[in-house]
């Protein structure tokens, strides 16, 4: 081989590993973020761009004290709701019919303070055949709901007419178990009591007093009075249904 032909070959090989030495360089030149598999990139821009969440507390493990003042509601608060609830539902009742069993009416315009008239009782009854005989329309009920009502029975008493025995006390007092704070329950409605109280009235053989010599006076301090003995009574004997002879 000619020295010519010498330097061409030489001059060819250089140029082949000049070539390849460029292209190794590349990959040792490249940014290192922009290395790695796609994956691996996806995976460290999670890392660099999602925040965690910030933590929630489990309905099941919140807190169930509220600010200071809202525990809860009042006695009062609970009073009103149930007593305008079960107003309403009365004064719809005895609107749809043309002779109701009972009305109700506000005291002077005061939610815990109602006159009840019960106008339907037994006709087969005396207490029936006596209202009957003397004109009277209806038995008018005094009712007083406490402050803690419906978690305390109601005080009730008959005002007009004044009636013997059928569980009628001294002053109108009435002689009801479910009357008693032993007997009551937050469940028990208005009209359920004044049912009750119909229905007793009659099984006590409750009759119109007719003579008005030597009657006590037929007030609310007397009921009130006749009342609390009752139950001092019942809370030291039990619940012991009278004989007819005591009322």
């Amino acid at each position: 081989m000619s020295s010519r032909s010498k330097e061409k070959v030489t001059a060819m090989f250089r140029k082949i590993f000049k070539s390849s030495n460029k292209d190794g360089e590349g990959p040792s030149k490249a940014n290192p973020s922009g290395s790695g598999s796609p994956a691996r990139r996806l995976l460290r821009g999670c890392r660099d761009s999602v925040s965690p969440a910030a933590p929630q507390a489990s309905p099941a493990f919140t807190s169930s004290k509220g600010k200071k003042g809202e525990d809860g509601p009042s006695h009062k608060s609970v009073r009103a709701r149930r007593l305008m609830k079960e107003y309403r539902d009365l004064q719809r009742l005895q609107n749809s019919k043309t002779d109701p069993v009972f009305t109700v009416e506000l005291v002077d315009d005061n939610l815990f303070e109602w006159h009840v008239k019960v106008y339907k009782l037994d006709a087969e009854s005396e207490l029936g055949n006596d209202m009957k005989e003397l004109g009277i329309n209806y038995i008018l009920l005094h009712v007083v709901f406490p402050e803690n009502f419906p978690f305390a029975p109601p005080f009730m008493r008959v005002i007009s007419p004044r009636i013997e025995k059928g569980f009628v006390m001294e002053g109108g007092a009435i002689c009801m178990e479910l009357l008693t704070p032993r007997g009551w329950a937050s469940a028990y409605t208005v009209e359920a009591v004044i049912m009750q109280f119909a229905a007793s009235v009659v099984k006590g053989q409750g009759r119109i007093q007719r003579k008005t010599k030597g009657q006590k006076v037929f007030s609310k301090r007397t009921a009130e009075e006749s009342f609390r003995s009752l139950v001092k009574t019942h809370d030291k004997y039990g619940w012991v249904t009278p004989s007819l002879a005591d009322g």
